[in-house]
């Protein structure tokens, strides 16, 4: 039987699984459920469940037994960290070799198909990430919404809403966050949606899901508003620029992606790339691939190979 390769990313949102074959073929792709985290409430179960879901379709669709397949490589990538997770995938999955890891190392691998550069990665939270051609790994920022995550879209939304609670109160300049945000989250007052922000109702995902009105607001000319996405900007760039000193030499050629929904403003992805092209030799480029291509990618490297792949599903 010929030789086959799985990728799977997981995430705060969904699980995605990538079969492919040993000529780099992608044969069957599966979406499960979030699996972000496994020790809290019933973590566990979800994520049982969001790995079997998607192994199952992408199974499926590739003509396999989900109950008898074995593969000669698999790589699984996630953003609660891999530690409480791996004990568990060796229990659910037979392959000869496995990898678990962040997602950090996965979205690089799809964004460079393999090669060496750096990933910033802004969703609700961020981190940079990177890989030069030694081998040799270094990250910046990724320490959470209470010690760091500048620039991620949580951050975002809580300089917006002390921009407007400072309005609200008289200290601080007029923006139209103030009634934007407060018309999005259906609250009377600053303080009411502050509030709100501290229930079980408003977990850090909703609230990250407000910076799309932040961006509208930049967009629309408010001056507090564009302020705060360019400061994001930069925290992203600086960040970026530590993990590039950490592993290459000035002067030299070094690829930049970036990904997560933070990068969807325009504001913020271009002062991003004009920022961090500044320093000779960065190249700023959207992805090649996916995150789950890019374990994938990473799957076949653990086995000695480098094929191009070919049928990457749209993932969106």
């Amino acid at each position: 039987m010929k030789a086959l390769f799985l990728g799977v990313d997981g995430g705060q949102s969904s699980t995605i699984a990538l079969i492919g074959d040993e000529n780099g073929n992608v044969i069957g792709s599966g979406r499960g459920g979030p699996c972000n985290h496994v020790k809290s409430g019933d973590g566990r179960e979800k994520f049982l469940r969001a790995i079997g879901e998607c192994l199952s379709a992408a199974c499926r669709e590739a003509g396999l037994d989900v109950e008898s397949v074995e593969f000669e490589s698999a790589c699984l990538g996630f953003s609660g960290g891999p530690q409480d997770k791996e004990p568990i995938l060796k229990e659910m999955l037979r392959a000869r070799r496995m990898m678990v890891s962040t997602d950090a190392p996965i979205a690089l691998a799809g964004a460079t198909g393999g090669e060496p550069g750096v990933i910033t990665i802004a969703g609700t939270g961020s981190i940079s990430w990177g890989r030069n051609g030694e081998g040799r790994a270094a990250r910046a920022g990724g320490w959470g919404y209470i010690f760091g995550d500048e620039g991620g879209a949580f951050d975002i939304v809580r300089q917006a809403l002390r921009a407007a609670l400072r309005q609200e109160e008289g200290w601080g300049p007029p923006t139209a966050l103030h009634a934007r945000l407060l018309e999005a989250a259906g609250a009377g007052s600053a303080n009411d949606l502050l509030h709100l922000c501290y229930t079980a109702d408003w977990p850090r995902s909703r609230i990250a899901r407000l910076s799309k009105v932040v961006d509208e607001t930049a967009e629309a000319g408010d001056p507090v508003a564009r302020q705060i996405l360019e400061r994001a900007a930069q925290n992203l760039a600086e960040i970026t620029a530590a993990v590039r000193n950490q592993l290459f030499q000035e002067g030299e050629t070094v690829r930049v992606a970036y990904i997560g929904g933070v990068f969807k403003s325009r504001l913020v992805r271009e002062r991003f790339t004009r920022l961090v092209e500044l320093t000779e030799g960065n190249a700023v480029s959207a992805p090649l691939y996916p995150p789950a291509a890019g374990a994938l990618i990473e799957a076949y490297a653990a086995a000695g190979m480098r094929p191009h792949l070919f049928g990457v599903p749209d993932l969106k």
